[in-house]
């Protein structure tokens, strides 16, 4: 009798239940809310819970984008070498700069003060990027439409001609911000000086991004330089879609989508390295 009891506990203890597999549709729910909490984590742990609290998520950068407009509009830049006023230069050029500026700068060294949240199973490297670039992503583009609001209504800026190429630019310049969101996170985490050096090339590079010139103003032996710089094609479509045929622009949006991809692919591996560098420690 205790041998036949011994052989129904250890074929007992040999069963185990399969794995109930969580479906795709269920598995990026469960992400979506993973990154809506990591985001309100960062909200609150960014602006707490006085005053104004998220709306500093957009108010920061509409207070840039307006006081660049004014000190532009004072010192008359670009006056008369294009089709567009100044204010309407200043609104579609730094409003791009604020927001992949301000995202990818946020990715830099989000993993090691958050360390504690990659424990839980279903919190994840990338999720920390999403949650920082989607954060900024939301308040630059309300900051924008908030800018382009209220300079309407003072009669600065008239409505775009082109609404459809300039939200089309928009999305190009979200998804080149994921890529490099990416690549700055990862990149940060593995090597301890490249937070220090990329600030310095993030100013020289705002010196080429497109936003302080158009391509046309350009001698012809830069043009084809300049249209080799991601976001100047993205500056050059606002630019193109607020003044219509005002305006003459030089956009490359397909060699921008070929940029694009190569740099989320690129992200994602240096994320999943970083995510097995840090499991394995």
């Amino acid at each position: 009798m205790p041998e036949c009891v011994n052989t129904v506990n250890e074929k007992t203890l040999s069963w185990s239940a399969p794995r109930r597999q969580t479906s795709l549709a269920r598995s990026l729910v469960i992400q979506a809310r993973v990154i809506y909490a990591l985001m309100m984590r960062e909200v609150i742990t960014r602006y707490g819970r006085d005053n104004i609290g998220f709306m500093w998520v957009f108010v920061e950068p509409m207070i840039f984008t307006l006081g660049v407009t004014a000190l532009w509009n004072v010192y008359e830049i670009s006056k008369g070498e294009s089709g567009m006023s100044v204010t309407a230069l200043a609104w579609t050029g730094y409003s791009t700069v604020m927001l992949w500026r301000n995202a990818t700068s946020r990715c830099a060294k989000a993993v090691e003060p958050n360390l504690g949240l990659l424990y839980h199973k279903n919190v994840r490297v990338l999720d920390l990027f999403f949650s920082r670039v989607i954060l900024e992503i939301l308040g630059g583009t309300l900051s924008t439409l908030f800018v382009g609001l209220i300079l309407m209504g003072a009669g600065l800026i008239v409505p775009p001609k082109e609404p459809v190429i300039m939200i089309g630019g928009w999305f190009l310049l979200i998804w080149y911000t994921f890529g490099v969101g990416m690549i700055v996170g990862a990149l940060s985490e593995r090597w301890e000086a490249f937070e220090r050096l990329y600030h310095p090339v993030m100013y020289f590079y705002l010196g080429i991004s497109g936003c302080f010139f158009m391509v046309d103003w350009l001698p012809s032996s830069l043009q084809r330089l300049a249209e080799l710089v991601p976001t100047v094609t993205v500056t050059e479509m606002m630019r193109h879609g607020y003044a219509g045929d005002a305006v003459h622009t030089y956009e490359q949006p397909g060699y921008l989508c070929v940029f694009c991809l190569l740099l989320t692919i690129s992200g994602l591996l240096l994320a999943r390295q970083t995510q097995e560098r840090i499991g394995r420690h």
